[in-house]
């Protein structure tokens, strides 16, 4: 499956800046109603872009559900999810405790099993609980194009360093049989987990990472990152190209042209302008 060249993604929507507190906040107010997310949405797909990449956070559902009811209005549009969104999950253990968050986001009986069990029967059956998760934030998708599903950075780096790859691999395994999708990573150490993959048999992955001209998270620096990519066998996604706002648009996508192994590019824009002026930039240097 060859993935489209220019990504949209949803860091706008939520509220995530990783610069500006002051534009988190302006953005959380611009977007607090669907329909203005959904607007946005239009206007990318007006320019030509039709796949978005975007988390499971709640609000997704409401987009999914959305393009359900449109039908005619989103066809060949495609969504890459990347689970799980863990602010979800924290604000539930805040709000819920761990008990509270487990009966409300593990379905059916497995949660009397676990109780009996304790840590003993989670530890014991983790890859079953993970395919159990991995349903649950799929059902906002039931419908909708989902050609490539993502494990988000928080989990990827985290079983990188418990060096638990066995998890990537049940991933890898039950994202291809149950979805029919091609399983992606999205990480913010993309030497070392392209490692771990080739390790356990993963070959040619679709790695979604940081790159970007000034090296920002790009754990074990920039030479390394550019050694990979000119040398290795993977599928790589760019993210963070603009560093967080440190580099201007035409100079940090002109940087990603030296590397012809880079397959997509993902960002987020806020509107039509920035929009078409960031399209525009990966197809001439892409």
């Amino acid at each position: 499956m060859k993935m489209d060249k220019v990504l949209f993604g949803d860091n706008q929507f939520f509220a995530v800046n990783h610069l500006s507190d002051e534009k988190s906040r302006a953005q959380a107010i611009r977007f607090k109603d669907d329909s203005a997310i959904i607007r946005v949405l239009d206007q990318a797909i007006e320019e030509g872009i039709s796949t978005f990449m975007c988390t499971t956070h709640d609000r997704i559902a409401n987009i999914c559900e959305y393009m359900r009811n449109n039908p005619d209005k989103y066809r060949g549009f495609k969504i890459y999810p990347g689970m799980p969104y863990a602010h979800k999950y924290a604000n539930a253990v805040t709000e819920l405790g761990i008990i509270g968050t487990i009966k409300q986001y593990v379905p059916g009986n497995i949660f009397s099993t676990f109780a009996k069990g304790g840590m003993a029967y989670l530890s014991k059956d983790f890859l079953k609980l993970m395919e159990i998760l991995i349903d649950a934030e799929m059902k906002m998708f039931k419908g909708i194009s989902t050609p490539v599903i993502f494990i988000q950075n928080v989990i990827v780096d985290m079983i990188l360093g418990l060096k638990a790859y066995d998890a990537f691999k049940a991933f890898d395994e039950y994202i291809r049989k149950k979805y029919n999708a091609e399983p992606g990573y999205i990480t913010m150490n993309m030497p070392a987990l392209l490692d771990a993959l080739n390790s356990i048999g993963i070959n040619n992955p679709i790695i979604c990472t940081s790159i970007n001209k000034i090296g920002f998270r790009m754990s074990g620096g920039r030479e390394i990152y550019e050694k990979y990519l000119r040398e290795k066998e993977f599928r790589p996604i760019a993210m963070q190209v603009l560093a967080a706002g440190a580099l201007k648009p035409r100079e940090a996508i002109e940087y990603l042209g030296n590397f012809p192994k880079i397959e997509s590019v993902v960002f987020g824009a806020s509107s039509k302008g920035h929009i078409r002026e960031t399209k525009e930039l990966i197809e001439k240097y892409l």
